[in-house]
This record gives C-alpha cells, structure tokens and sequence, in this order.
C-alpha cells in the first residue's frame, strides 16, 4: 500500500516552533476503539517497516491509526541535534491531543518506549484518561542515562562535555550524533529511579539477543511498574528491531488483538 501525503501540525511557538508530519487515518466505525497511536525509536520514522505494519493492520481492523515522525526525523521539520526527550514529549502530547480522538493505544518501539511511559505520565497528570494501554517494544526507558551516558568510555564523556557532541557509530545507518543537550535533558525525565504508574495496562515485547537494549533492562523497568495488569513476551532468538515476519506476525500483532484491535483468524493469521 503506498503512503499518502501527510498532514502537518505546528508545535512549539516563536523560534521553537516546528512542523510534524503526521499520518492520521479515522476509524472506519467510531464505535470501533481503541486506536492505535506509533511512537518510533531513536532516529527512525514512521515508513519503517514495523509502523507500516502495525498499521496496515490497525487500519483493515476498522480502527483509528496515528503515525508522525518527530522533529528532526522523516518528514517533520526542524533539526535532529536539537532534539531531546523533552522536546520529542512534547511533539508526542500535541499529537496525541491535537489528533487522537478516544480511547488510545500507544505503542512505542525503543525510544518510543520512554516516550510512552513519558505520555502515560503527562496524559494522568493532565486528567487525560483516553489512554488505553501501551505495547512496548525493547523499551528504552532512561537511555540517555543508563545506555548511552553510563556506558561511555572517559575521552567520551568528556567530548560531549567539551564539544557539546559525539559521533557515535551505528549498525544501522550513518552515526548518531549524540548531543550534551539530549544527555543533560535526559536526565528531567527519568523514571527508572522509582515506581512507574501508566494507570493503563502494559505488554512489553524483548528479543533476548538486543544488543542495544538488553533484555534485563526491560526486565528492570516490568520491576518498576507496580500493577498487575502488565504482561512480557520474551523472544529468545528477536534482535533489537524485532521486525522480522515472526516477530510481527506471531508476537505483535497478537499484542495488538490482546487490546482488542483486530481478530486472529483461527489458522493464526
């Protein structure tokens, strides 16, 4: 299915002021809910292969779907070394209650995983309680900290310090350039310091071979989420990405059925 233009939505005002993109597509029955809202990860977009799928899904299940890129990503302006988690936060809220209409759920995929705890946070603080679960893939809760600041050799660190920036090399594309400004932010927002009360339920999904998220940070994170209403799919052999067919076909969507979007077909399909 080829993608559609999006729809732009300014947030910030002034000089902080910035377009996001967003895909939005309305249920196809408005008593059709929960919607699905896709949080993407660290320097990747909507189009990636998982969102179109979640997607491609949510959409033939009759239900509202929200896809956007943040700031400095895709199709959405502004400048990716500008960006940190506050910031992207911010972007996710707008979205989130500019564009999503009823009940939601959010799923977020690594940095998307914060991101989402981040939402569940703000949205309960605001009295905002259209927010229906979250599905969280390898999530990344507190990297800037734990993954990225913590495991940085000294001649690292003191480069971000100095320079206000780092190349850090990446597997996946060119490097990522990892600013003072995303590390020093990073640490407003933090959340595996204490319990984590989304007020919704949670199912985490982690490959066991991630080498970017390791699965015993996720682990860490099922810890501090008090409620009982939170569940975890382990996959021994999934990578970081989990964007395999397997990974989506029979651990993701599934998922998504488990909040009530969509019906497995008794073939498993």
């Amino acid at each position: 299915m080829s993608e559609r233009d999006p729809q732009f939505i300014t947030v910030g005002a002034g000089n902080a002021a910035r377009e996001i993109a967003v895909r939005h597509d309305a249920a196809a029955d408005p008593a059709k809910t929960p919607g699905v809202l896709w949080l993407s990860g660290f320097k990747s977009d909507m189009v990636g292969s998982k969102a179109v799928a979640i997607a491609e899904w949510v959409r033939a299940s009759g239900h509202a779907m929200t896809r956007f890129d943040y700031s400095g990503h895709g199709e959405s302006g502004g400048a990716f070394e500008e960006g940190t988690i506050s910031r992207w936060l911010e972007e996710t809220i707008a979205v989130f209650e500019t564009v999503c209409d009823g009940p939601t759920v959010a799923v977020g995929s690594s940095m998307g995983g914060w991101l989402a705890l981040l939402l569940a946070r703000a949205l309960k603080s605001r009295g905002n309680g259209n927010l229906a679960g979250l599905i969280l893939i390898a999530p990344a809760a507190d990297f800037t900290e734990e993954l990225m600041w913590k495991g940085f050799p000294e001649e690292v660190r003191n480069e971000l310090m100095r320079t206000g920036r780092y190349e850090r090399p990446s597997e996946y594309d060119e490097p990522y350039v990892i600013t003072r400004g995303l590390i020093e932010d990073g640490r407003n927002n933090l959340l595996m310091g204490g319990s984590i009360e989304p007020g919704c339920p949670v199912h985490i999904l982690q490959g066991m071979q991630d080498a970017d998220v390791p699965w015993t940070h996720a682990m860490e994170l099922v810890a501090r989420l008090p409620s009982d209403d939170v569940s975890v799919t382990l996959v021994k052999d999934g990578d970081h990405r989990l964007s395999r067919p397997q990974d989506i076909d029979l651990r993701l969507i599934p998922a998504l059925v488990e909040f009530g979007i969509g019906v497995m077909r008794p073939d498993g399909a």
